[in-house]
């Protein structure tokens, strides 16, 4: 569902049923001349819109802001949209704060820019992964106490560190696709891969009329297909469907 349309005795459920809580993030980026600027949050996007029709989830309006950087090309005439990832962590951190307030302990932001490094971060996600952490200790401290972890009711921490309850898994980032689906269908910006998810996802964001083969990160998405989409969004859904109940 849909936060900003859900009742507040369909919050209380969701929080009761500890329904996931998902939170679509991106980027506003040049992405050559046969994309939209919006390729890294709509294939998001649309997954999530996927996901609802056939899960119980409450999907929180999506941040478009992240910090897109200006490595690909200057924003003059082409679009980007940087914002510093200090103020994304700032962002975040109110935007945690007042979740975690509110009785949500299952949250999960997804992120697909920059994430073929995820495993060591990039502006966006690190950002929101330390505004995640710092707002549960916070928390924590403010509603337990500062030796909250030291209280006899921790005791099984190191042996349910992978388990909701555990303070840590309360808000949690992942990559719109995870290791196995990056293995098979390798990031690339605006390319193949890009591309061809977009035709999958949101086929009314590329044209490729507009296709420039001057772009050399771009070139290869002459080689971009629905099929090839097609094939790369149902490993997604499945991925982030695992990382959602994991």
């Amino acid at each position: 569902m849909r936060y900003e349309l859900m009742f507040p005795d369909q919050i209380r459920k969701a929080i009761d049923e500890n329904w996931p809580v998902i939170w679509p993030v991106g980027v506003l980026e040049y992405h050559a001349e046969h994309c939209v600027t919006g390729v890294d949050t709509l294939v998001v996007t649309r997954a999530v819109d996927e996901l609802e029709k056939g899960m119980n989830i409450v999907v929180m309006p999506v941040f478009y802001y992240g910090s897109s950087s200006y490595a690909v090309d200057l924003p003059e005439r082409n679009g980007s949209v940087h914002v510093n990832s200090s103020v994304v962590q700032q962002f975040a951190k109110e935007v945690f704060r007042a979740w975690l307030r509110i009785g949500f302990r299952n949250v999960h932001a997804f992120i697909h820019h920059q994430s073929e490094n995820f495993s060591v971060g990039m502006p966006t996600d690190l950002a929101l992964r330390l505004a995640a952490r710092q707002v549960t200790f916070e928390f924590l401290e403010k509603n337990r106490g500062e030796n909250w972890w030291g209280d006899e009711s921790m005791q099984n921490y190191y042996d349910s560190r992978g388990e909701s309850d555990n303070p840590f898994n309360w808000i949690r980032i992942h990559p719109f696709m995870d290791e196995a689906s990056q293995k098979l269908y390798p990031v690339d910006h605006a390319g193949k891969q890009e591309t061809s998810l977009m035709m999958a996802f949101c086929p009314e964001g590329v044209d490729m009329k507009k296709f420039d083969p001057s772009k050399w990160y771009a070139k290869s998405a002459q080689e971009a297909s629905i099929s090839y989409g097609m094939d790369a969004k149902k490993m997604i859904l499945d991925g982030i469907k695992k990382a959602i109940k994991g």
